[in-house]
């Protein structure tokens, strides 16, 4: 029944059983109102499957004059009853793009776009046994509108235990504004003190930014980084930092030691563009000829060819520049498959507390 992303040419397999379905907000009155609208603080849910099946696309458009809106709007999903949702991410971040910005880009499993980057796109496959059912929350002050579709396909019921062998999907949100770094400011510019910096160890990785801590069965496949520098500091540029992966709580090094921020996300040389490919980029890039890692970055990484595999556990991290050296505002979104029951996931923060910092 359900095959994945269905890629190359398993498109061409005529599959039994499968029903196509779809959610969506369309006006049930027969007239053009095809929206919902959401007062302040309000939380609707806005599908609700109740039988085996599988997410294939979510698209989304929605009109809010709030700033920084895309993080006031909260997407959560369930699945197979569990009481704690699986995803639960601000919705702009969660259709991969952070720092509350909409914008056009595209690559597998995201897309934003067209007009502006209001169109909203999600491919990845969210299969269940038994129930699924996404919410979307305002969690802003004002009203605003949302056009969605989801569409499903449901199994008939032998499919259920082919089901078993898949995760479940989930997504979740981190940031850490600002960053603990041990850098002294005054030192811009200062290369003597800069290369001295940079032979400073870190042998265990334990101040590294989190971008994702899971436990049980599963693969990760992905993430997007969302970096702020919003001050000058000692070289700042964060690229330096290397990407440390920790699996089924082995001791450091781990066996996913890489060499730097930049090198995770399959670019080279402190890229100063931004560029979109399938798998990895950059969709935001604000820095001057005079500054140029000044402001807000952002860049993804997806393993969709070479997930990730734990059995016991995960912990996803990156320094925040060599050695954590470096006081930025960092946030993330990480997406990943397993096993229920997941681990409790951190409290998300307060809409003040997940606002994008302005200029």
């Amino acid at each position: 029944m359900f095959t994945g992303m269905q890629s190359g040419v398993e498109i061409a397999r005529l599959r039994r059983g499968v029903r196509r379905m779809r959610a969506s907000s369309w006006d049930v009155s027969g007239g053009n109102d095809d929206f919902w609208t959401y007062k302040a603080g309000e939380a609707r849910t806005i599908a609700h499957i109740t039988s085996p099946g599988c997410i294939r696309h979510i698209w989304m458009t929605m009109e809010s004059h709030e700033p920084g809106w895309p993080r006031q709007i909260v997407v959560r999903m369930w699945w197979d009853g569990e009481d704690e949702p699986s995803v639960e991410v601000p919705i702009g971040d969660f259709f991969g793009l952070g720092h509350g910005i909409v914008k056009n880009f595209s690559c597998a499993p995201f897309q934003m776009s067209p007009q502006d980057g209001r169109g909203f796109n999600c491919w990845f496959p969210m299969p269940f046994a038994s129930e699924a059912r996404i919410e979307v929350a305002n969690e802003s002050s004002a009203e605003y509108i949302l056009y969605f579709y989801v569409d499903y396909e449901t199994y008939e019921p032998e499919a259920v235990a082919l089901l078993q062998d898949y995760g479940r999907f989930h997504a979740q949100w981190r940031r850490e504004n600002p960053t603990d770094g041990w850098a002294d400011p005054s030192h811009h510019g200062d290369w003597p003190w800069l290369q001295n910096a940079w032979s400073t160890p870190n042998l265990d990785g334990a101040g590294n930014y989190v971008i994702l801590e899971a436990s049980g069965r599963g693969q990760y496949i992905g993430c997007h980084l969302d970096v702020d520098v919003y001050e000058r500091q000692a070289n700042d540029w964060y690229g330096e930092g290397d990407d440390m992966i920790f699996i089924d709580g082995e001791p450091w090094p781990p066996r996913l030691h890489g060499t730097g921020t930049e090198d995770y996300f399959n670019v080279a040389y402190g890229p100063q563009q931004e560029y979109q490919a399938p798998y990895h980029g950059i969709t935001v890039y604000s820095g001057t000829p005079e500054w140029p890692w000044k402001g807000k970055s952002s860049l993804y990484r997806y393993h969709i060819e070479d997930p990730v595999t734990f059995e016991e556990s995960i912990r996803v991290t990156i320094e925040h520049g060599h050695a954590n050296k470096l006081s930025n505002d960092y946030s993330s979104t990480a997406y990943w498959y397993q096993a229920e029951p997941h681990a409790a996931f951190p409290p998300l923060p307060a809409v003040a507390d997940r606002l994008p910092r302005e200029g």
